[in-house]
């Protein structure tokens, strides 16, 4: 059975009705990233932080899965695939995909603000509680932050990731800039004999000295074509 990496990325949920960081209107215009994404920010202003990731949440509770990830979760029928995921949203699972590693944490968790990768301080909220609220506290006394990762933070999955990449016949990238790191470096681990397809209806600049077979496709139409290549491997 092939070994599929699919690394995914903003694109991917966009068609979920995900608001995206990066494009013309995305969040990043409403939010600059130094207030809701790096350690400092949160550090100033706890509250607006915190009242950011609950937004999001709300958001989460009124999209769905799209047919891309719905047809990733199918082809597990008939590959081994992995999903190394830049989003933190739960649409994969949701759509019935059972290996997926969060590169940049997940919405739907909390944890510690004094030791946010300590697993024993990582929980899964349950929808009741996606409402986080000033003064809701870790087990060990500290406020509840978001399990995300911040810019300027480690990216503790890296590693896996990584492991992961290296084992794979095909590797995917749908709906990502490559231009964050370290997701990006993660075409360098691919093995050379891999086959590598990069799916976007953009124009994506990728420095790799190697052959990408591009989709300038959606993900659901991206991943409904990579399906009938795949079948002619």
């Amino acid at each position: 059975m092939k070994k599929i990496v699919v690394l995914s990325g903003a694109g991917m949920s966009a068609e979920s009705g995900i608001s995206t960081f990066r494009d013309a209107g995305g969040l990043w215009e409403k939010y600059p990233v130094e207030q809701v994404a790096t350690p400092e920010g949160y550090a100033r202003n706890p509250q607006l932080v915190i009242d950011f990731y609950n937004q999001r949440r709300r958001q989460l509770q009124l999209v769905h899965p799209n047919r891309g990830h719905e047809l990733l979760a199918e082809m597990e029928r008939d590959f081994d695939i992995t999903v190394v995921t830049q989003n933190v949203d739960n649409l994969h699972e949701r759509a019935g995909s059972s290996h997926v590693i969060h590169l940049h944490g997940e919405l739907t968790k909390v944890t510690s603000s004094n030791d946010p990768n300590n697993p024993n301080f990582i929980r899964e909220l349950t929808p009741e509680e996606w409402e986080v609220k000033l003064g809701d506290l870790a087990p060990d006394g500290s406020q509840l932050r978001p399990f995300i990762v911040w810019f300027g933070e480690a990216v503790p999955a890296i590693e896996a990731a990584a492991d992961e990449v290296m084992k794979a016949d095909v590797l995917v990238i749908i709906g990502t800039s490559m231009n964050v790191y370290p997701a990006a470096g993660l075409l360098n681990y691919a093995r050379r004999d891999a086959k590598v397809f990069l799916i976007d209806p953009n124009e994506v600049n990728v420095s790799a000295a190697r052959e990408i077979e591009v989709i300038r496709k959606g993900a659901s139409e991206g991943v409904a074509r990579l399906r009938e290549l795949l079948e002619q491997l």
